[in-house]
């Protein structure tokens, strides 16, 4: 019998691991693994460009729970998934990637893609390693282990064509078992069931850490024994459903601004939480983070001396037993203030629902795809995986859609990058919908269908994986919100978009499209018809929700082309960088 290929060993181990799908692009010498962990039974799902496949295995892994892998060509290839490793970094996602390199003996003598990845990806991953054919296995599984355990994040295993295309030995690999859990110290548990039970207007964010950690059951026992208010970050949402009576979501300032004892579970205080600082904040609120980094602790405006190093279920199951018998006033004045925020800007909110135009608006465009949607698969049923991705279009769908269960609603994250959204939908669709699924989320394990919102702009990031989508026969939902430009179109009127192009080709320096302006009404919902699937091109909303019912129904990927108003004479700006200024604080005296 033939002694193994670098190849064979490196699939091998990857199936010892339990790594069921692999996401990437191949070429030499990379095919030899994917053409050997096919044959073991792993799943490879080749895409049209490694940035959207390393974007797939960082989702993969947060929805899963394990570490998502990309497998990749050396050089270019890793330039482009370099983009799924600063992802995966940002986010806390775990994933390892693969990639091939030049023969050991030509470096540095220009060989075919020859590119020094281990100096250059070691910086931005928590560990980069070159085996030899003697150490893929311990190498492999380190990576793997190192990625998972602690704050989630990207490793990376570079393998050259001789390790790939030698011959080596079998050795065995030590399956790699889920982390320990650590729990707080009890004393430090009282201290903050203290501050909870004493606080006039206590309020507990849940983050989108919490919803890795699958710690749903305890938040959920927790929050409803103590009636505690909730503000879910936007992947955090359906940890807690959001119909749950606690939610305060559509009263998100009110409840930053006067809450006085926040606590934080898996959530960083960075930009989307406004840094913990006022003047979003109460800046006499006392923070209390709950996370599996003890960097994380006292980041911003966060309290070290009351941050917790843990697992949040089993801190959360803690404090489920510290705060046992003790309930939040529901008549308190910070429910009542909370209250009156929520109904104003949900009147507020379908008020805009309403709002009856030609072209349509985003929140009419999303209310009709909203309705149509719930009675085809009501929300508390968790059929429904939301993906959005595009300034507006994520940053106004994300109130709009409700979701029940977590891991649910994935987004464009902590790093607001921009192109994420088909290779999110891609591994939501391998997560929830493959033979013996590995992520589950909502009472059923019914196939759930996965719905992607996209802003026009975003969407042109990764359209070619539409492709890769019916290659597999993924029956994936594609909105996409076409206001023909970057945040707001040029012109509501064809003519006039024309002739600014025409100032523009001329090299007019007024007159002509803006820089954030794109194609005029481009016919993206062709993309889907050119790969046997369906497209609609919808102006109005009897078109809308016809397609949207039958988009719903199809077994194939649809792309819903949407026209909406290209808001022209709209200020450029993003909700969530709508900070305010800070005031200025007065220096100490020393």
């Amino acid at each position: 019998m033939a002694a193994p290929t670098g190849a064979a060993l490196i699939a091998k181990t990857l199936q010892k691991l339990e790594v069921k799908v692999v996401f990437g692009l191949v070429g030499i010498p990379v095919v030899q693994i994917a053409e050997e962990a096919i044959a073991l039974g792993i799943r490879f799902i080749a895409f049209r460009n490694e940035q959207a496949a390393s974007y797939a295995a960082t989702a993969y892994g947060y929805l899963t729970g394990r570490p998502g892998v990309c497998l990749v060509v050396g050089g270019p290839g890793v330039l482009h998934a370099m983009a799924g490793i600063g992802n995966a970094s940002a986010n806390a996602f775990p994933l390892l990637l693969l990639a091939g390199s030049s023969e050991t003996h030509l470096v540095t003598k220009g060989a075919f893609q020859e590119m020094d990845a281990i100096s250059l990806l070691t910086p931005h991953v928590k560990i980069a390693i070159r085996p030899s054919l003697d150490s893929i296995p311990q190498s492999i599984t380190t990576a793997y282990r190192t990625s998972w355990y602690g704050r989630g994040g990207p490793t990376f295993v570079d393998f050259p064509a001789d390790v790939i295309q030698g011959e080596g030995e079998e050795t065995s690999t030590h399956v790699v078992p889920i982390a320990p859990k650590a729990a707080s110290d009890p004393a430090k548990i009282q201290l903050i069931s203290d501050l909870i039970k004493s606080a006039k207007a206590p309020l507990v964010i849940v983050g989108k850490g919490a919803a890795y950690a699958q710690a749903e059951t305890a938040i959920r026992k927790l929050m409803d024994q103590t009636g505690v208010p909730f503000l879910p970050t936007p992947m955090g949402k359906g940890v807690l459903p959001d119909s749950h009576p606690s939610n305060t979501a559509s009263a998100r300032s009110a409840a930053l601004k006067g809450a006085d004892v926040v606590l934080v579970l898996g959530a960083r205080l960075n930009w989307i939480l406004h840094y913990g600082e006022e003047p979003k904040w109460n800046p006499a609120a006392k923070i209390i983070q709950v996370d599996i980094s003890a960097e994380e602790l006292g980041h911003n405006n966060g309290d070290p001396s009351l941050g917790v190093i843990g697992d949040i279920n089993v801190v959360t199951t803690q404090l489920l037993s510290s705060l046992s018998g003790w309930k939040y006033n529901p008549s308190s004045p910070f429910i009542k203030t909370l209250k009156a925020s929520e109904a104003k800007n949900e009147a507020n909110a379908s008020k805009a629902a309403k709002v009856d135009k030609i072209p349509m608006t985003y929140a009419r465009t999303f209310a009709i795809i909203k309705d149509t949607l719930h009675k085809l698969s009501p929300p508390e049923d968790g059929g429904i995986v939301y993906v959005s991705e595009g300034a507006n279009t994520m940053d106004i769908s994300r109130s709009i859609f409700p979701v029940h269960h977590p891991r649910l609603r994935l987004d464009a994250g902590t790093h607001a990058t921009m192109g994420v959204g088909l290779g999110y939908a891609i591994a939501a669709h391998c997560a929830y919908n493959l033979p013996s699924p590995e992520a589950k989320s909502g009472p059923s394990t019914a196939h759930k269908k996965i719905v992607c919102l996209e802003g026009d702009s975003a969407f042109g990031f990764s359209l070619a994986e539409v492709e890769t989508m019916a290659r597999y026969g993924m029956d994936i939902l594609i909105f996409v919100i076409n206001n023909s430009g970057v945040y707001h179109g040029d012109s509501e009127d064809s003519d006039a978009w024309l002739e600014m192009q025409k100032q523009t080709i001329a090299g007019s320096g007024k007159g002509g499209l803006r820089s954030s302006s794109l194609g005029w009404e481009v016919g993206y919902e062709k993309i889907a018809e050119m790969c046997g699937g369906k497209g609609y091109l919808v102006s109005t909303p009897e078109e809308l929700a016809r397609a949207t019912e039958e988009g719903f129904k199809a077994r194939v990927p649809v792309v819903v082309n949407v026209i909406i108003e290209s808001g022209k004479a709209q200020k450029l700006e993003f909700a969530w960088q709508n900070t305010g200024k800070k005031p200025k604080r007065k220096e100490a005296k020393l």
